[in-house]
C-alpha cells in the first residue's frame, strides 16, 4: 500500500537522489547539457533546498516518488516517481497532499515536456506557451552554446554556430 507524507530534513536526500534518477532517465534526453548541469546544480544549493517543502510516497519502507513545492505550496518545483510506479496513482497522491497543504488557490508548475501530460491529467490549464527564455538569456550572456553571445537562428530548436546543424 501506498502512503504520502511530508519528508523530514533527515529524508531530503534520498528524495533529490530520487528525483535526479527519474530526471536523468525521463527528462535530461531531451535537455542540453548545461540544462542537465543547471538541474543538478539546482539540486546541490543549500537556499534552494532550503526553499522547499518536500512530499514522498512510500510503498512500504521504501521512497517511491517524490514531490517538492515552493511559496506556501503555489508552486510545484519537483515531481518525480520511479518507472515502475507510474501510472498506478503515486503521483495523483502526492499531487494530493501538495494541495491539502497549499495556502492558496492557485498552483503554478512550469512543466518539462515529458510531464505535460501528467500535469493535465491533474487538472492543470497551459497558461503560457512552453518557454526557452532562460536558456536563450545564458547564450546571450556567453555561458551557453558557442560563447560567442550570439544567436544564429530559432525554430523549433535553438542554434547557435558551434552547433554542427547550424
Amino acid at each position: 500500500m501506498v502512503t504520502v507524507r511530508t519528508l523530514t530534513a533527515e529524508e531530503l536526500d534520498g528524495a533529490l537522489r530520487l528525483a535526479r534518477r527519474v530526471f536523468d532517465r525521463f527528462e535530461a534526453p531531451e535537455y542540453s547539457p548545461e540544462g542537465v548541469q543547471s538541474f543538478a546544480d539546482t539540486l546541490a544549493q543549500p537556499e534552494y533546498r532550503a526553499s522547499i517543502r518536500c512530499y514522498g510516497a512510500f510503498d512500504g519502507a521504501i521512497l517511491i516518488g517524490m514531490l517538492a513545492t515552493r511559496n506556501a505550496g503555489a508552486h510545484i518545483t519537483l515531481f518525480f516517481v520511479e518507472e515502475t510506479y507510474h501510472r498506478q496513482g503515486v503521483g495523483r497522491k502526492l499531487f494530493t497532499a501538495a494541495l491539502a497543504d497549499a495556502q492558496g488557490s492557485v498552483i503554478t508548475v512550469n512543466s518539462s515536456p515529458y510531464a505535460v501530460d501528467v500535469y493535465r491529467k491533474l487538472g492543470f490549464i497551459a497558461t503560457k506557451p512552453e518557454q526557452v527564455k532562460d536558456y536563450l538569456v545564458k547564450i546571450l550572456n556567453k555561458e551557453a552554446g558557442d560563447g560567442s553571445g550570439l544567436i544564429y537562428g530559432m525554430g523549433h530548436a535553438v542554434y547557435t554556430k558551434s552547433d554542427p546543424r547550424a
